[in-house]
């Protein structure tokens, strides 16, 4: 199989269809394009997300917070406490560790959160160090946000610039490769995208406005977030490829790797759909965070589009990442 996330196809068949309970307190559980489980505790609700951090090897720790902070955020909830499973290769050192968890301990206390605890692991069933983290979060029940309200003509909107984790990750893990293919400036600006990878701040504040939709933007890029975001909203998407904001430095690593920067992981965007009388509200309130947001389409009541230089294309299921694409140099 390829590396990456189980195509959505497979993940229907072999993992959705094997989910035989169910519960009446599950007011969310697992779904294509649904970044978070919602358990019901009354007033409140727990909401519940967890992600493995295997496409990077530098960084983890901080990474290993931020992702998931993410999958809760675009719930519109405030992150509280996150469990840390950490499996790491026999060669390890207790140095190593050590980074770990002072990156996430960091990462932590910058987002206001608890590390609550996890497990600790040498194996020999990896080759490099894997982090799965499970955040929690929590929400009053009547903020919750609700896809079904979702509909035609409401606007789809893109927080910063799609492809900011895949770059940074990228720019750091092929430094050597690129030095003599790219500005040694620009290597340094792809690298800092990695500290625009929080959508925390744009996460709670759409949810405080109340829009209808959000989705992180991770493995599969902007377009792949696209297509599951249809997918959650059982509606129709069309965007605009000239309208996708894009740092030149993305599309720079992109050029040289062969790769595709829409479909390329993008932790650090949200992808938010709301109806079109707020989006000057969001704008507004973002922009007093320095937060970039893009109106990049709107909902259709079927079929999933984007549209460059006045041709319409449909937007295909997502498939590996380009990260590991670009990766595989490595090997």
């Amino acid at each position: 199989m390829e590396i990456g996330k189980l195509p959505n196809e497979v993940l229907k068949k072999i993992v959705f269809e094997n989910i035989s309970n169910r519960r009446k307190d599950i007011l969310v559980g697992a779904a294509i394009g649904e970044d978070n489980a919602i358990i019901d505790f009354g007033d409140e609700v727990c909401i519940m997300s967890t992600d493995p951090i295997t496409g990077a090897t530098k960084d983890i720790g901080k990474l290993a917070i931020y992702i998931s902070c993410n999958d809760v955020a675009s719930s519109g909830a405030e992150p509280i406490g996150a469990l840390l499973t950490i499996l790491a290769p026999p060669e390890t050192t207790e140095k190593d560790i050590e980074l770990v968890m002072r990156e996430a301990g960091k990462a932590s206390k910058e987002l206001n959160i608890e590390i609550m605890g996890g497990h600790t692991e040498i194996t020999d069933a990896v080759t490099r160090m894997v982090i799965s983290t499970t955040v929690v979060g929590k929400q009053l029940k009547k903020n919750m946000i609700d896809s079904k309200t979702t509909q035609v003509g409401d606007k789809v909107l893109i927080s910063k610039y799609a492809g900011i984790e895949g770059t940074s990750i990228i720019a750091k893990e092929l430094e050597s490769y690129l030095e003599n293919k790219m500005d040694k400036e620009n290597i340094k600006a792809a690298q800092d995208m990695g500290d625009s990878i929080s959508v925390i701040k744009e996460g709670t504040i759409c949810g405080e406005i109340g829009v209808k939709y959000m989705h992180d933007i991770t493995e599969g890029g902007v377009l792949g977030a696209i297509w599951e975001g249809a997918m959650a909203v059982n509606k129709g998407m069309k965007v605009y490829k000239d309208l996708i904001p894009m740092k030149e430095v993305t599309k720079e690593i992109s050029s040289i790797l062969g790769i595709d920067p829409y479909r390329l992981i993008s932790s650090g965007s949200m992808l938010i759909v709301t109806a079109e009388d707020k989006v000057k509200t969001i704008k507004d309130r973002l922009a007093k965070e320095d937060i970039e947001i893009t109106v990049i389409g709107e909902i259709i009541e079927e079929g999933i589009f984007i549209e460059e230089n006045g041709e319409t294309k449909e937007i295909q299921a997502p498939a590996s990442d380009e990260l590991y694409r670009a990766l595989s140099i490595l090997k």
